[in-house]
């Protein structure tokens, strides 16, 4: 409000100039030259900055403005010798301008407060022990120092220590994450508990704080339908309400010779075209959603991706680390030839470079690798698995169809989950099973999706029977099993060419083709994760699909919202222009009406910010 200050007394003098005016000449009988003082002092305090904007906006070849509109009206007032009226204008005008200033900051708050969650500097470990630097001049490799109580100012992995962490600020989760050594830490989140410290992976610029960020901060830059509706609205409306006052003001005129009445009524039909309620209101919804969903942790890519959510028709889920944990752990072993420890050891030391879940899962029941047993030559086959050299035998580890291209005779499993078979020199040694669990709450988020008449679809790689487990304990409407990433795109075209907008959630990393494919890609579990803030629209910072119902929601109020502002500001405007041309009203009410719409929209668009 501090800021605000300035207009605030700008337009008080303005009023108390307004109200000596009206008394002097009407109360008092004072000289007619003193009110013509009081009334030009008043409307100059009043009408300064936006005639100096209309001036800049002629000079820069946008003429057709709310601020040439107001100036034109008020001026023109002034010169007809309604006085009082033309300050009243321009008075009003101030306030709803204040008044859309406040709203906005209000929302734009809502925003720039995670510009906070990043701090400048950083505790780093020197060969002098740990010295104070600014956060940017951290690099990679190097160790922080973090105490209880202070922001985490870089991503890294816990090297020493364990604490409890306090990521609200980053993904909207109010619960702490307990972290201990090897986990990794994210910028923007608390240090709760324990003193820790942290080897950093990214640089400032591209710790997970900057990039929500900067995010945010190019949100608003991406239009929404409504907005561009407005901008094109715009273009040919003001135009329009200027030639139509200079034909009320001209035409009646020449019939009627009464020059002063027309002229105040064009005026007035000036006044209340104004079309600022469109033009602040719209672009402050969308803001205000904006705002709003960053609170609950939910990033949205601008306007046009708000829209584009209100309208979606289907959501098409990946499975792994967005339906299910992604926690994947092996459950079975089934050797043959070969006991299962060193089954395991080879799937493992095959899969020994590889973060992929499985793989890590497969690392994880292993255990720490003896020194001989070492993978070379490692040749990744996408969508079907690993082949690599194990001293001098040839090692391929994989599913079923690494299996069948590769002319290898494998057995199927009965058991539920990922079967990774493993084949040595062209021989089969057997197969193991991984499963994955499904997250506490993907069963209310396709519910939840469901309940707003929204199909809901899986596409997974994984095998026809364990994707057939997952869609039957949730309910989905259709699942593809076995698909590689080219197939996962050619199914979602499938739904992209019905009616209705598609949206696909993914785990942002290996998924980027179709999240950037999908009308709207939605990146699940996105902390720290470049593909996923570069290809989706949306993204969700932690790993709870409900929050997918929760855009959609929000998207559709925000909709919502904005046609209401659209029909309620154009209708009241096309009846107040009316009633100035017929004579019915003044430019007191002209005026009081055109700010009343500014206000009423302008509420109605914040509303948003406490859904």
């Amino acid at each position: 409000m501090k800021k605000h200050i300035g207009d605030i007394l700008k337009l008080s003098v303005s009023a108390l100039l307004l109200m000596f005016g009206v008394l002097s000449g009407h109360v008092f009988s004072l000289s007619p030259v003193i009110t013509f003082i009081a009334f030009a002092a008043a409307y100059t305090v009043a009408a300064f900055e936006v005639i100096a904007e209309a001036l800049e906006g002629i000079k820069e070849g946008d003429v057709f403005n709310e601020n040439f509109l107001m100036s034109i009206a008020s001026i023109g007032a002034f010169i007809i010798g309604q006085r009082a009226e033309a300050v009243f204008v321009m008075l009003f005008f101030g306030v709803g301008e204040l008044f859309e200033h406040i709203a906005t900051d209000n929302s734009r708050r809502s925003i720039e407060a995670i510009a906070r969650i990043r701090p400048d500097t950083a505790r780093l470990w020197t060969e002098t022990g740990y010295v104070t630097v600014a956060a940017q001049d951290v690099n990679i490799g190097d160790i922080i120092s973090v105490d209880p109580g202070e922001t985490i100012p870089l991503d890294g992995v816990v090297l020493e220590g364990s604490s409890s962490v306090d990521t609200s600020a980053v993904t909207g989760e109010s619960l702490p994450v307990d972290v201990f050594i090897g986990d990794n830490v994210y910028s923007g989140c608390v240090n709760q508990s324990g003193a820790v410290k942290i080897r950093v992976t990214a640089e400032f610029k591209n710790s997970t704080a900057s990039k929500i960020l900067e995010l945010v901060q190019n949100s608003a830059n991406r239009k929404a339908k409504g907005e561009r509706f407005i901008t094109r609205f715009a273009g040919y409306y003001t135009p329009a309400v200027v030639i139509l006052a200079v034909i009320v003001a001209v035409v009646p005129s020449i019939i009627t010779k009464d020059i002063s009445t027309w002229i105040y009524r064009a005026l007035m039909f000036l006044v209340v075209s104004c079309p600022c309620a469109l033009v602040v209101s719209v672009p402050l919804t969308y803001f205000a959603g904006i705002g709003r969903a960053s609170k609950s942790g939910i990033l949205i890519k601008g306007g046009d991706a708000l829209d584009t959510l209100s309208r979606v028709k289907t959501v098409v889920f990946d499975k792994t680390g967005t339906l299910t944990k992604g926690d994947f752990s092996v459950v079975a072993i089934h050797p043959q030839k070969i006991d299962e420890r060193t089954l395991l050891g080879l799937a493992a030391a095959a899969e020994y470079h590889s973060n992929h879940p499985i793989s890590l899962s497969l690392k994880a029941a292993y255990g720490k690798l003896p020194g001989g047993i070492k993978a070379e030559e490692v040749k990744e086959i996408a969508g079907r698995g690993v082949s690599v050299k194990i001293g001098n035998r040839s090692v391929l580890v994989g599913n079923g169809r690494l299996m069948s291209e590769s002319g290898i005779d494998f057995h199927e499993c009965h058991q539920t989950g990922t079967i990774v078979h493993v084949a040595v020199d062209g021989e089969y040694y057997g197969h193991i099973v991984i499963s994955d669990t499904l997250k506490n709450e993907s069963k209310s988020a396709v519910s939840a999706l469901k309940g707003m008449g929204i199909k809901t679809v899986m596409l997974t790689g994984d095998g026809e029977r364990q994707a057939l487990s997952i869609a039957e304990k949730l309910s989905l409407e259709e699942f593809y099993a076995n698909l590689l990433p080219d197939g996962k795109v050619e199914k979602l075209e499938r739904f992209l060419n019905n009616d209705g907008k598609v949206a696909f959630a993914g785990d942002g990393i290996n998924d980027a083709p179709v999240l950037a494919r999908a009308d709207v890609g939605i990146a699940m579990g996105a902390l720290g994760s470049d593909a996923a803030i570069e290809a989706a629209d949306v993204v969700l910072m932690d790993d709870d699909p409900r929050k997918i119902g929760s855009a959609v929601r929000l998207s559709k109020k925000v909709q919502k919202t904005v046609w209401q502002n659209i029909a309620f500001s154009i209708g009241v405007k096309i009846v107040i222009m009316l009633l100035s041309v017929l004579g019915i009203t003044n430019m007191w009410l002209a005026s009081f009406a055109d700010v009343g719409v500014l206000v009423i929209a302008v509420l109605n668009g914040i509303r948003v910010l406490f859904k």
